[in-house]
């Protein structure tokens, strides 16, 4: 393999595992180790033996479980649950968080020392809205793939999604664009695929952070204008300029990132015209 690694590739999220039911997922149990313990079970460091193990969301992880993986960690020993003899580890361990351990480890959810063993190699990952020229590249993989899933030719995907998409912020980050694009292919009928799905959600986002904002008393991102401040056909001049500019001079690309038809912002960009 390319890891060099000749053992199996498990994962598990211990998001959500309580301290027993993360020492039997990971060292397993002995039996006769509780009720209902009929039988010796491996846990899932002997499955990934010579190979790798996979701890997803990582900072979630309750202190007492944090405990006992340090010690693996550090002594590449464990026991299995009701047993007395310790099992050396031969797995390889590699964790993922989408939350600041630093910030955690202020708070003193987070066990320092822990923090540092897992920190000997880091791999940081950025957002999608960081990486918007990935863009374009990963709808048509994602179109794809729900096109083989759903059983469909693969539609043709229009620039000006690509466009619409780098100028949106992404909450959802990767798996958001992935929904968006196997919801489309599934509601495409033949042809080019609809803005249609993107827009609607697009759309209803805005809505729902708007009316977060409006309930919570918040103004949104503040704006910076130079003094004296523009006029209002000033401001929605700069405005239009910079959605179409981050649109690519695509229209309908703008129109959608502004909240209007695309019909609106074409009246609007023949009166600017006339104005100028």
């Amino acid at each position: 393999t390319v890891s060099g690694r000749t053992g199996e590739f498990v994962a598990v999220n211990v998001a959500g595992l309580d301290d027993n039911v993360f020492s039997d997922t990971l060292f397993g149990h002995a039996k006769g180790a509780f009720t209902g313990a009929d039988s010796d079970r491996p846990g899932l460091i002997e499955r990934a033996a010579d190979g790798t193990l996979f701890l997803d969301e990582i900072g979630d992880l309750p202190p007492g479980s944090q405990i006992k993986l340090l010690r693996l960690l550090q002594e590449r020993e464990y026991m299995p649950l009701g047993s007395d003899t310790t099992r050396i580890s031969r797995a390889r361990i590699i964790t993922s968080t989408h939350v600041d351990i630093w910030e955690l480890q202020q708070k003193e959810l987070f066990r320092q020392d822990l923090h540092y063993r897992l920190r000997t190699h880091r791999i940081i990952l950025p957002s999608l809205r960081e990486r918007r020229e990935d863009i374009a590249m990963l709808i048509d993989h994602f179109a794809q793939c729900a096109a083989q899933a759903l059983k469909k030719a693969k539609p043709r995907i229009p620039q000006e999604l690509a466009n619409m998409m780098e100028s949106y912020h992404f909450p959802g980050n990767i798996r958001e664009l992935q929904a968006m694009v196997f919801d489309a292919i599934a509601q495409h009928k033949h042809g080019m695929l609809p803005l249609t799905v993107f827009r609607n959600h697009i759309s209803m986002v805005r809505q729902s952070e708007n009316r977060l904002l409006s309930t919570s008393g918040g103004s949104g991102v503040p704006l910076t204008f130079a003094d004296p401040l523009p006029t209002i056909k000033q401001a929605t001049r700069m405005l239009v300029e910079e959605a179409m500019n981050r649109a690519g001079s695509n229209q309908s690309a703008a129109a959608a990132m502004l909240g209007i038809t695309q019909q609106a912002l074409s009246n609007r960009l023949k009166k600017m015209v006339k104005e100028e």
